[in-house]
């Protein structure tokens, strides 16, 4: 039988369009063995299941080797829901066991099947306890991974230490890396060392049945990792400095921060209010958090290194070093106070002391008066063709004592603190002002803000005479030889040396001869301090203090910051030499002033309301 010319065709064109057909389908086939993992994956996970090892983080230590935080044992719980027992299981038991209410376990269920093959956690921070209870219940389908948890044994430093939390949307685009449900460090030394304290995850690879049950390592192990756990980190912090730190701090909000002068190394540091880390770990800091994140007062807000507060009468100390370096003061040159300072109708109010005053007996006596005519006299400087000048040049040189900036400190959150510059003049007074305008910036007041830590550091630098190491809170990290080459590095302000002995003088005379600071004198010891007392727009003046001792080869340099506490004799002085007393001799011999501390209650009508 022949077939005419158009059966031919016809017959090449089915043959086509059969070859096209079985053509695509070799095609998806091939892709989907070869290139598309998607598939590869579903099967495998039929087989293999892959658990992650988690790394233990690396502990903290204090300068002398006292736990600050260590790592403590403990358990995800996870669950497949595929594998669970299809005719259910007893919740209550479970609820039981576990501690996870029936609300909770119905919202993970749900959220778990819609993966059904792929692992959810149930919940965290299961402890080891626990954890054997629930193993002999058996529950298919529902399995724990091995895990640490951070607990803090001196139950200091909150805000200092920080805590560890889940990883969110705003730590994923930090850490790209990692993934939801994992661990990182949120704030303080946990967040600003996290690459140091993370370690590395590791992997262990099980072969399942259908049921879920595992029948053994996959290829004996072969494909496992093991976790690299993190590093530890010796911090400068002194521990029982610290917890004493705190204490003197309770019921105050404020700031203290101690640093050791010759290093850089930040001795204590204290946020007031502050928390107890351990309340943010385990499975009530959810509650915990929300209870601190709405609290008025604000204990999750570190004052120490991001508050902003006027450095008062303290600032005195640098306008006195900026008026003998521009050559405009002489420590011998005396001033007339008369209960303050007045031109025209503009009045600056001082408390009454001896007049006139030279420049070491003016630091004594925080006289206002005094700095008022410094101030002028470098603003109005002949060497500069106008007063607007003369005040840039004034802000650079405050800004080489570390204010308005920050001091690229190892602490994350660090705030710049305020240096007004000539704009901000010339858009609040339309242009037109001269140094009678500003006058009240020669006592650290007006649109001036600093951060206690900025103010430690300015006690670290007269400490020096001329130049500070930038503050830090780390000391030695497991397996490296040092730290970041600016921690070793001298930062000079633009003051020589030389003008630096008769503030210290002037300093060293407050307390020991007679002046604002006479309460903080230890015997001995040669202790140098400036009060401070700041205006403050919502209350009682806030009260400041800072100090070095020795005054030769000075070992701790200090600052400390109250919150409405009326004048710095008050309340941060007594704070700060029951904290140099502690450190300098290892106890406290005026019980007195430790029992005036704890008693002292200070009225908040900003936060209290």
């Amino acid at each position: 039988m022949s077939y005419g010319g158009e059966g031919v065709a016809r017959m090449r064109v089915l043959q086509v369009v059969v070859l096209i057909v079985f053509g695509v389908i070799a095609a998806r086939l091939a892709y989907i063995q070869l290139i598309d993992s998607k598939y590869e994956e579903l099967a495998r996970g039929n087989a293999l299941r892959y658990e992650v090892q988690y790394p233990s983080r690396g502990e903290v230590f204090d300068r002398n080797g006292e736990y600050l935080v260590q790592s403590r044992e403990c358990y995800d719980l996870m669950v497949i829901y595929r594998e669970m027992d299809r005719e259910g299981f007893d919740t209550t038991l479970f609820c039981q066991v576990t501690g996870l209410s029936r609300e909770g376990l119905v919202r993970e269920l749900a959220n778990a099947r819609v993966r059904p093959r792929a692992p959810r956690m149930v919940m965290n921070y299961m402890s080891k306890e626990d954890k054997l209870r629930f193993d002999e219940c058996n529950f298919a389908g529902f399995y724990t991974v091995y895990r640490t948890a951070r607990q803090y044994p001196r139950k200091v430093g909150g805000n200092l230490l920080g805590y560890v939390g889940e990883v969110n949307s705003e730590m994923l685009r930090r850490y790209p890396s990692y993934q939801a449900g994992e661990y990182v460090g949120i704030s303080g030394v946990e967040s600003a060392y996290e690459p140091e304290l993370r370690g590395k995850k590791g992997v262990k690879i099980s072969e399942v049945d259908t049921h879920g049950a595992i029948k053994g390592s996959y290829m004996d192990g072969r494909f496992d990792s093991l976790p690299v756990p993190g590093k530890s980190i010796v911090c400068t912090i002194d521990a029982r400095l610290q917890l004493f730190a705190e204490e003197l701090m309770a019921g105050k909000v404020g700031a203290a921060v101690a640093i050791e002068p010759s290093t850089g190394e930040i001795l204590m540091m204290v946020s007031s209010p502050t928390y107890d880390p351990d309340e943010l770990v385990g499975r009530q800091r959810g509650n915990h958090y929300m209870e601190l994140l709405y609290n008025k007062r604000q204990p999750l807000f570190n004052r120490a290194v991001s508050g902003r507060y006027p450095p008062g009468s303290t600032f005195k100390l640098v306008q006195g070093l900026i008026g003998m370096q521009e050559g405009v003061l002489t420590p011998s040159m005396r001033y007339p106070c008369r209960e303050g300072y007045q031109v025209g109708r503009l009045k600056m109010r001082c408390h009454a002391h001896t007049s006139p005053a030279d420049l070491r007996f003016a630091i004594a006596t925080s006289c206002n008066a005094y700095f008022c005519y410094v101030f002028r006299d470098i603003l109005e400087n002949p060497r500069y063709g106008s007063v607007k000048e003369g005040f840039d040049v004034w802000r650079e040189y405050v800004e080489s004592f570390g204010f308005g900036r920050k001091l690229d400190s190892d602490f994350l959150g660090e705030g710049n603190g305020y240096v007004p510059d000539r704009k901000f003049y010339d858009r609040r007074y339309r242009k037109s002002w001269n140094a009678l305008t500003v006058l009240s910036l020669s006592i650290g007041q007006d649109a001036l803000g600093c951060t206690p830590l900025q103010l430690a550091n300015l006690a670290c630098i007269v400490a020096n005479r001329g130049y500070y190491y930038i503050p830090h809170i780390v000391k030695k990290i497991e397996g490296q030889d040092s730290l970041d080459a600016r921690f070793y590095e001298r930062h000079y302000t633009m003051v020589e040396p030389k003008h630096f002995e008769p503030i210290v003088e002037g300093m060293w005379r407050g307390v020991n001869v007679g002046g604002t600071s006479t309460r903080a004198r230890l015997d001995g010891w040669d202790v140098c301090g400036k009060t401070g007392t700041a205006e403050n727009p919502r209350g009682r003046d806030h009260s400041t203090f800072l100090s070095f001792a020795p005054k030769d080869n000075p070992k701790i340099a200090i600052s400390v910051y109250v919150e409405n506490g009326g004048f710095g004799a008050s309340a941060a002085l007594p704070i700060a030499s029951l904290l140099e007393e502690y450190y300098l001799t290892d106890t406290i011999r005026r019980p007195e002033l430790l029992q005036y501390i704890k008693d002292m209650n200070i009225y908040y009508p900003a936060y209290d309301k």
